[in-house]
């Protein structure tokens, strides 16, 4: 979880080939008008992410109910987003890439074919409530280190 451009997908991805975990990409689930909304530079309303977050609920409760280790990525940014999420399951983590507002936005920048401008970066802190039980890293460090720190810390034996 984190604000656009905090590294969710590169790090999740590079997690699931080192662990085995099923890989899904949130943002591949938001509604068409999500998508438009935000290249137009308009922020959602919690309105807007209902469905997707009702979406990716389903993924997570297929996954539990399969016992499927898996990564999903979300921006989660509010306390209530993640308790719709996990709905109180202690075997769903959360894992926020924090980030300045300053790195970030430079990283936003020099990626391409993403849908979310720049411009939208101001109200994603904005809304941002991190979170206190959620394991914090530094998306500053680079991805193989935090997901090789994240291995560690869960105790899992790399694929």
């Amino acid at each position: 979880m984190g604000v656009a451009g905090s590294g969710k997908t590169t790090v999740a991805r590079l997690f699931a080939e080192k662990t085995g975990a099923v890989f899904y990409e949130g943002d591949d689930f938001h509604p068409p008008g999500n998508v438009a909304k935000m290249r137009a530079g308009i922020p959602l309303a919690d309105a807007d992410r209902a469905k997707w977050l009702q979406a990716l609920r389903k993924i997570i409760v297929r996954a539990l109910a399969k016992n499927e280790f898996s990564a999903l990525t979300c921006s989660a940014l509010k306390a209530k987003y993640r308790d719709q999420l996990s709905e109180g399951d202690p075997r769903v983590k959360f894992i926020h890439l924090a980030g300045s507002p300053d790195l970030i936005e430079q990283r936003m920048k020099a990626r391409s074919g993403h849908f979310m401008p720049t411009t939208l970066l101001k109200s994603q802190f904005a809304i941002l409530e991190a979170p206190p039980d959620a394991l914090v890293f530094d998306c500053a460090q680079p991805p193989k280190k935090i997901v090789g720190e994240l291995i560690h810390v869960l105790g899992i034996v790399p694929s």
